[in-house]
């Protein structure tokens, strides 16, 4: 049974069936079938592909409103680096953060401030003894899940550190009940700006052994507008942001990968560019490197669904934004130079791989030859008219029980066009 809680659905009164979402799903979790998508739940990675594509608009995120952050007595908003380039001519970060305790927060804190945080420990990580070579950036949870899904193999090379929204939330709630004694844990909302669905399901499902500390996660394209009437342009705001270039750079692509201070690292971007590094990393097709640094999205957070602006256009924003700032304003002092116990998230989570066709294995090989040999019989077209997204996927589903072999047209009418033939030949 699946429990894995996702932040992608679908609105069948929208879907018109058109395999456009089924022809760019990373890891074929969508068929059509009775003229409408279906979503896999156990194959989805929400990574927002379907919904970035979808011409009917039928696919969309799940998360929450900021109207939700009412039934909290102390509102934190988190918001990601991301949401500085989706403004014109933002010269200052601090308007921004003004803007979000103007909107009703109590406190701010930066999720760029936790990066930079995240970029210390992970300098020292990769100084540690022991740890596997290339490690790949966890931050993503897209890659996190797709790496447990279909590349298990590296869950062992993935960095065991949480991500900066997750360092940045355990410290926004220390703080806030360190200077409100009064409060409780369940008087707190701590509220993530997100640019992506996988953080929303992220935060719903935890990740292996480790809950959450993001109570609600809000899209940047919900509080856009509301966040532009509030940040005052004419008034000087206070100056509070605790931010500098290597924190601003992880919205988008080598902006983690960089902040090693090593040159041994490589940053990909795009989920079909992700998933060939993976393959090449699994075979041990790459160069010896250090560091990896994989996005889901082109161009990094910054090309996630749930935002406002064009990547490319954030990214030259954001390239604006860090040019007056200081490299960092999160370096560790020389006597906290150790990564905290509580900044780990220990087990990865165990999850079906998507490509076992069975538990035993002899089932599963004589499932594979059926699968083979069925595929020689299909056209190799990879139209999708049959439902499902390769001709390959196709006989997968008919050996499983899931289609019927029927459902292929072009055999179909082969079939019939060759019965004609010798029909008229008898």
């Amino acid at each position: 049974m699946n429990t894995y809680l996702h932040s992608v659905s679908l609105d069948r009164e929208k879907c018109t069936g058109c395999t456009t979402c089924l022809r760019h799903c990373p890891t074929e979790a969508i068929r059509v079938k009775d003229g409408c998508a279906v979503i896999n739940p156990d194959r989805c990675i929400d990574c927002g592909e379907c919904i970035r594509v979808c011409p009917q608009k039928a696919k969309h995120v799940v998360c929450s409103k900021f109207s939700d952050m009412e039934k909290f007595k102390w509102r934190i908003a988190l918001p990601a680096p991301t949401l500085y380039g989706q403004f014109e001519e933002l010269d200052d970060i601090d308007y921004c953060l003004q803007g979000l305790l103007d909107m009703g927060f109590d406190e701010v804190y930066e999720v760029s401030q936790a990066a930079e945080i995240v970029s210390e420990y992970t300098r020292l990580l990769l100084k540690t003894e022991g740890i596997k070579k290339p490690v790949i950036s966890s931050a993503c949870p897209v890659i996190a899940r797709l790496i447990a899904l279909r590349f298990p193999y590296l869950k062992d090379n993935l960095l065991p550190l949480l991500p900066p929204m997750e360092i940045a939330a355990k410290k926004a709630v220390e703080r806030a009940l360190k200077e409100h004694p009064e409060l409780k844990r369940e008087d707190i909302g701590v509220c993530f700006i997100s640019p992506c669905p996988a953080k929303a399901s992220y935060v719903k499902n935890g990740f292996g052994d480790y809950k959450s500390n993001v109570d609600l996660v809000v899209s940047i394209s919900d509080i856009y507008f509301q966040l532009i009437n509030s940040m005052k342009r004419e008034i000087t705001p206070v100056p509070f942001s605790r931010s500098g270039v290597i924190g601003i750079s992880w919205a988008t692509s080598g902006g983690e990968a960089t902040a090693i201070f090593n040159d041994k690292y490589l940053a990909a971007d795009g989920i079909e560019n992700v998933i060939k590094m993976l393959d090449q990393i699994e075979n041990g097709m790459i160069p010896q490197l250090e560091f990896i640094e994989l996005n889901a999205c082109t161009g990094g957070c910054v090309g996630g669904v749930m935002t406002v602006e064009n990547p490319f256009i954030a990214k030259a924003r954001l390239q604006t934004l860090r040019r007056y700032l200081p490299v960092s304003q999160n370096f560790l002092d020389e006597n906290e130079r150790y990564v905290p116990t509580d900044c780990f998230f220990g087990e990865v989570p165990h999850y079906k791989p998507i490509s076992r066709l069975s538990n035993n294995i002899g089932e599963s090989m004589r499932m594979m030859a059926d699968i083979q040999r069925l595929r020689e019989e299909l056209p190799g077209t990879d139209c999708g008219s049959c439902g499902a997204p390769t001709c390959r996927a196709f006989a997968e589903d008919v050996v499983k029980g899931q289609a019927s072999l029927d459902a292929c047209i072009i055999k179909t009418a082969r079939s019939k066009c060759e019965g004609c033939k010798n029909n008229n030949e008898g």
